[in-house]
């Protein structure tokens, strides 16, 4: 199955092609905002990197949030356009968990959502122990040191450092399009939702 992996959630615009083990082609680019203005040139260049042309592939898959509001829009509303286009299907990959298969054993992935907050799912080898959370950051610290019980601990992400507990610390900037390709090429499929574990910070002017 040839898949297209699509990551704005956060921030990295980030876009790879993978035919089931294969990767064709990759492309990631930091960045906090401008997803929107990037993210189709990538696309159009990972595929021609690749070979391959749009009407080759067979799903899209896209991460869906938690993350930045903005982000996962664009990244929804480009896999939707596309997939409508080619006649496939688009699936969605939780931010989370395409984070959190780039460990092994126990494996935390944590996202800073301000507001001293965390954005917090809890996985074992693969599966999660949690469903996706936004949690203060010393609710998420206890929560973690729970499911743990002493065990070796992998956090990956942003909010990783902030909740100050030992183990392997991997940052991230984004979640690796390859994995959220992969994982896209195992998800069942089902309406295409972004995924918000609280209200936008910006507000309507009085």
């Amino acid at each position: 199955m040839i898949v297209l992996g699509l990551d704005t959630c956060l921030n990295a615009c980030s876009v790879a092609v993978t035919d089931g083990a294969r990767v064709l082609a990759r492309a990631s680019e930091v960045m906090a905002r401008g997803h929107q203005e990037r993210l189709a040139p990538m696309a159009e260049w990972v595929m021609a990197d690749a070979g391959l042309p749009f009407s080759r592939l067979d799903r899209v898959a896209v991460t869906v949030g938690p993350g930045s509001f903005t982000g996962l829009r664009v990244g929804i509303a480009f896999a939707k356009g596309l997939a409508s286009a080619l006649g496939v299907r688009a699936v969605g990959v939780g931010t989370l968990q395409a984070l959190a298969v780039q460990g092994d054993g126990l494996v935390c992935a944590a996202i800073d959502a301000r507001r001293d907050q965390v954005y917090l799912q809890a996985f074992e080898d693969g599966h999660p122990l949690m469903a996706p959370d936004v949690l203060p950051i010393g609710t998420a610290t206890a929560r973690v040191v729970e499911i743990a019980h002493g065990r070796a601990l992998t956090l990956i992400g942003s909010g990783g450092p902030l909740l100050g507990l030992p183990g392997i610390l991997i940052p991230a900037e984004g979640a690796d399009p390859v994995r959220v390709a992969r994982l896209g090429a195992e998800a069942q499929p089902s309406p295409l939702r972004p995924l918000y574990l609280r209200a936008p910070d910006a507000r309507l002017p009085a």
